[in-house]
Parts: structure tokens; sequence; C-alpha cells
């Protein structure tokens, strides 16, 4: 199984159930920026989460901040771990939303990273093979497809504000040489 995660640590405030709709009310009108407010349906408290962040605008846990890794199913060992996105071409993990998708031919795409970057990794060994720089944030999960006996990855180019991520508007699609 490959995964894609973020290692963030995050503030959690639970709230009371007849207090959820006057926080969201107050989520609406910015008073909680960069945070969100979820309802727990069926428990008697929603919450509110939010990031934590050092002064200097950095993630409070260690990078990486974000990662992919190969898992096997059968024992539940990590086969292999890699940082997921760079900055300043150092690749020390970024924060990351979206999944990953995996080819039958053992390539691994994504583009959930802060960085902009759509990536394809090596299955086997969690080697970067290639790295292309998207129009806008890449926060979604790609998808496959094959037309005309050829295969094609496809990912949107939307960003994300909430991830401060460039924004967009875009579909790439980029081709499979077999």
């Amino acid at each position: 199984m490959i995964v894609n995660m973020s290692n963030i640590a995050h503030h959690i405030q639970l709230i009371p159930a007849e207090e959820f709709s006057e926080a969201r009310r107050q989520l609406a009108r910015r008073q909680f920026a960069g945070e969100e407010v979820s309802p727990q349906d069926g428990a008697p408290f929603g919450m509110k989460r939010s990031l934590l962040f050092s002064p200097l605008g950095l993630p409070c846990t260690p990078p990486p901040w974000g990662v992919l890794a190969a898992i096997d199913l059968t024992d539940g060992n990590i086969v292999w771990r890699k940082a997921l996105g760079s900055r300043a071409g150092v690749q020390f993990g970024l924060p990351n939303l979206g999944g990953p998708i995996v080819t039958k031919g053992g390539l691994i795409f994504t583009a959930a990273t802060m960085d902009d970057m759509m990536r394809a990794f090596n299955i086997e060994d969690g080697e970067m093979l290639w790295e292309w720089r998207l129009p806008a944030g890449g926060q979604a999960t790609p998808m496959t497809y094959v037309w005309d006996d050829r295969q094609f990855v496809l990912i949107y180019a939307g960003g994300n504000s909430n991830a401060s991520s460039r924004l967009g508007d875009t579909l790439v699609a980029f081709a499979i040489d077999r």
C-alpha cells in the first residue's frame, strides 16, 4: 500500500453541541481564520482544529512534514519511507493534501505537496524518477486513463487557499511512455 502523510501537530478544541452553530458563524465571519470547525455527528461535541506554527510560521514538529511510504500489507512493516516535497531544492518533506495513484507498471504519481510539483516514484524503492512544475498547486489525487492505446495521468492544478498554494484552474495530462 502506498500512502502519503503529513506530520504536523494540531490544536483541537471540543465545542459543546449547543455552541457549535455560533462557532460555525464565527468561522464564516473569518474570526477563526486558518481553522476548521466541524460537527461530530452523533457526538455531544463538534470541534475546532488549527495547525500549530512557530513564530517563524513553520510547523512546530520537526521535518519531514510530508512523507510518501510503502507498507507491506502482509506484515504491516514499512518497506520504504521518503520525504515528500521540497523548498529551494532540498527534499525535507512538505505538508500535503491529496493522495497518490499507482499504475500497473509500478509508477507512483502524486501532486499533493505545497510546492506545486507533480512527481513520479518507483514503487520498489521510492526513488523519485521525475518531477514537473504545475501551473498551480495540485492538492488533489491524480487519475489515470487510456486513450488511443496510450496511458495518461491527469491532475487538476487548482491549488488550495487554506494551504497557501498557488491557485489556478488547469487540467494537466502527462503521457506515460511504455
